[in-house]
């Protein structure tokens, strides 16, 4: 199986990408992550990297595509992967796909998980964090027992900046206006499957596993 997740903040993707890999044994590649580690251990892509992040410009994308590759040649690679986080437009996409075909591991499917932008808000803007012990709730979903308080240690809550509505709602913006045309993207190579993002976490699990035939 080689993916790619779709998906708006807050939609669940980083779940369900947990998991398929405990299900199918084959890893995700989130770019983010793969940015953190090569700037960590010094590689020469690393450096790049770090040169345009302490600038704070964008990594180009012949960088970040330079780190999926080297990541692609991986033996945990052999049997497949999941791309998260990456690509984020349509020029991304044309540029992975002309990487992945000179590999021979090209995509078999662009997994996007939907979720109407009314749960979506309640999802991010709903969220507190305990500035003690990190535990997080959600307001509508999870609430904790005592308003403003920790469960488990009794730490006053609190509502991260980018959990915001001004900053979700610029955030799901950026989404829409970018990212979203990914979808027509790969449903025009015929390799997109979509799945709704409510419900429980198995519920929405048995949608993915139907629509990837896995």
């Amino acid at each position: 199986m080689r993916l790619v997740l779709l998906g708006a903040p807050g939609a669940g993707k980083g779940t369900q990408a947990k998991k398929l890999i405990e299900k199918s044994g084959i890893p995700q590649i989130s770019t983010g992550d793969l940015l953190r580690a090569a700037v960590a251990a010094g590689t020469n892509l690393g450096k790049e990297a770090k040169s345009f992040m302490d600038k704070g410009e964008l990594v180009p994308d012949r960088v970040v595509l330079g780190m999926v590759r080297e990541r692609l040649g991986q033996n945990d690679c052999k049997k497949g992967y999941i791309l998260d986080g990456f690509p984020r437009n349509t020029a991304q996409a044309e540029a992975l796909d002309k990487m992945l075909e000179t590999l021979g591991m090209p995509l078999d499917s662009a997994l996007s998980v939907d979720v109407p932008f009314e749960d979506l808000m309640k999802r991010l803007t709903g969220r507190r964090t305990c500035k003690s012990c990190g535990q997080m709730y959600n307001v509508y979903s999870n609430p904790p027992k005592k308003e403003g308080a920790c469960d488990k240690c009794g730490g006053a809550l609190f509502q991260r900046d980018d959990d915001k509505e001004e900053t979700i709602k610029k955030r799901l913006d950026v989404y829409t206006s970018q990212t979203a045309p990914l979808m027509d993207y790969y449903k025009k190579k015929g390799i997109l499957k979509s799945v709704t993002g409510v419900g429980s976490i198995e519920e929405i699990f048995s949608k993915v596993c139907s629509a990837l035939g896995c």
